[in-house]
C-alpha cells in the first residue's frame, strides 16, 4: 500500500524522521517480561504497528514509499532495555534512524533516574505515527485503558468540506509565503536536544494571562513565549524595517473528530502563523497569539477540503510532492513547529505505577529551524526543544522560553 502524501511528507532527505515520547512513573523499575507481554496482548491486534517501509520499487519520481505486511511484530525485538539514562537517550534518539528491516517503532526501557524514577520510552518514525497516535498507544498500554478499543476500526469518510475557493487561496498564500529564517547559515547548523521541567506554579499564573481575557492555552503561551524569546537569542531578528518579512512558525492541529479518536496513523495538519516577534509587551505578544490562534478551526476547514486534491496529486505525481514539502521545510518558510499537549482523563497507572510525566520527542528539524514540544501532566510540565542551529541552542532556546514564560506569569502579581 503506497503511503498517503502526508505520510510521505516525513520521509526528508538527510534527516531520521525519529519522534516520540518519554514517560514517567512513580515506584521500582519495570520488569521487562510483563512489558513485553502487555506490548503483545494490547498493541498486537494493531495492524499499524505491523507495517514496514518498503523504498520505490521504481525510480522515486515515478513511484513513492509503500507499507508492507511482513509477519506480527515480535516484542522481545521491539522492547527492549537501554543502558542510557533518559536525557542522553533522547538527545541519541533525534538524531538516530530507526531498523529500516522491522517495523519503524521501538520501546525502550531506560536507567532510571538519579531520583529513582523508572521511564519509558517510545520511539516512531513519523510516516507511521503521529503525536496523537503515541498517546492512543500510551493510553491503550495504562491499567486503566479500555482494550475493547485496542483493534480500533478504520474511520468513515467524512464529507469534503464546502469551502470557498477564495479561503483555499488564502490558505495557500498564508501557508507558503516567503518568511524571514534564522541566523546562522545552513553550514554551521548541529542538531542539538534540551529538556526543561518548567514551574507549575509559574505555568499556573502564566495560564490566567491576559488578566482581562479568558486565560490561555498552551498552544498560546509556547507561541507567545518562543515570539519573545527569539529576538533575545537572535538579536538581530526584526520585522519593524519596511518590507521585512516575518518569522513564521507551525502549530500542528489533530483532525480526528469522534469517529477517529482510535485511529492511529497521520490526522493532523499544521496552521503557520507569524510570530510577533516586535511586540514589545508579553501580555500584548500572548494577545496578539490568541487572536492568530482563533482563526485556527476556519482554516483547518480549508485543510480538510484541499487534503482530497493534495491526495490526488501525491498518487499521480509524487515527484511534485517531494517538491512541495522541500519548499515548505526551508527555514524562511517555517522557522519553528510549536506543539502543545495535555494527558487527559485522571490519574494512569501502569502495572500500579502512576504516571507523574510526558515528555515529548519532536523530529529533529531542518537545519536552521527549531522544534518546541510543551506536554501537561497533571501539575507537571515538560518542554522539550530540538534544535537544529547552532550547537547549544536549544539550551538557550529552551532557558529563554522559560524565562518569557515567568515574565508572563509575574504579571499577576503586578497588577
Amino acid at each position: 500500500m503506497r503511503l498517503s502524501g502526508k505520510e510521505a511528507s516525513f520521509l526528508r532527505p538527510g534527516l531520521p524522521g525519529t519522534m516520540g515520547t518519554a514517560t514517567l512513573y512513580t515506584g521500582k523499575p519495570f520488569d521487562l517480561a510483563e512489558l513485553r507481554s502487555r506490548v503483545g496482548e494490547r498493541w498486537g491486534g494493531l495492524e499499524r504497528m505491523h507495517q514496514i517501509l518498503r523504498p520505490p520499487s521504481r525510480a522515486a519520481v515515478l513511484s513513492g514509499h509503500r507499507w508492507a505486511f511482513a509477519g506480527p511484530f515480535d516484542p522481545a525485538v521491539h522492547v527492549t532495555a537501554c543502558a542510557q539514562d533518559l536525557p542522553s537517550l533522547l538527545a541519541a534518539a533525534a538524531v538516530r534512524r530507526l531498523p529500516a528491516d522491522r517495523p519503524p517503532w521501538q520501546l525502550l526501557v531506560p536507567e532510571p533516574a538519579p531520583t529513582g524514577e523508572p521511564s519509558l520510552v517510545l520511539l516512531a518514525h513519523h510516516a507511521l505515527l503521529d503525536g496523537g497516535s503515541l498517546a492512543i498507544l500510551l493510553r491503550l498500554l495504562m491499567d486503566e485503558a479500555d482494550i475493547r478499543v485496542r483493534a480500533p476500526k478504520a474511520a468513515p469518510l467524512l464529507p469534503r468540506p464546502r469551502v470557498p475557493v477564495t479561503d483555499l487561496l488564502g490558505e495557500w498564500q498564508a501557508s507558503s509565503g516567503r518568511g524571514q529564517p534564522l541566523p546562522p547559515a545552513p553550514g554551521e547548523c548541529r542538531p542539538s536536544v534540551t529538556v526543561a521541567r518548567l514551574d507549575a506554579a509559574v505555568m499556573r499564573s502564566a495560564r490566567c494571562q491576559p488578566a482581562s481575557g479568558r486565560g490561555a492555552t498552551l498552544n498560546e503561551l509556547l507561541l507567545s513565549a518562543l515570539a519573545g524569546a527569539l529576538p533575545t537569542c537572535y538579536d538581530t531578528l526584526s520585522t519593524r524595517s519596511c518590507g521585512a518579512a516575518p518569522l513564521y512558525a507551525r502549530v500542528p492541529v489533530d483532525l480526528r473528530g469522534p469517529s477517529e479518536a482510535q485511529t492511529l496513523g497521520n490526522l493532523s495538519t499544521a496552521i503557520r502563523v507569524p510570530l510577533p516577534v516586535d511586540t514589545d509587551s508579553p501580555a500584548d505578544r500572548l494577545r496578539a497569539c490568541q487572536h492568530l490562534l482563533s482563526a485556527a478551526d476556519r482554516r483547518c476547514q480549508a485543510h480538510r477540503a484541499a487534503l482530497p486534491v493534495l491526495e490526488g496529486i501525491s498518487r499521480t505525481a509524487p515527484w511534485l510532492t517531494t517538491a512541495l514539502t522541500r519548499r515548505m521545510l526551508q527555514p524562511d518558510v517555517s522557522t519553528a513547529v510549536c506543539t502543545a499537549f495535555k494527558w487527559r482523563g485522571g490519574p494512569s497507572h501502569l502495572y500500579g505505577r502512576r504516571l507523574t510525566g510526558i515528555t515529548a520527542l519532536p523530529p529533529l528539524p531542518p537545519p536552521g529551524t527549531v522544534n518546541l514540544d510543551l506536554v501537561q501532566t497533571a501539575e507537571t510540565y515538560m518542554l522539550t526543544v530540538v534544535s537544529h542551529l547552532r550547537p547549544g541552542d536549544s539550551r538557550l532556546i529552551a532557558d529563554t522560553v522559560a524565562g518569557q514564560l515567568t515574565t508572563l506569569a509575574a504579571l499577576s502579581t503586578a497588577e
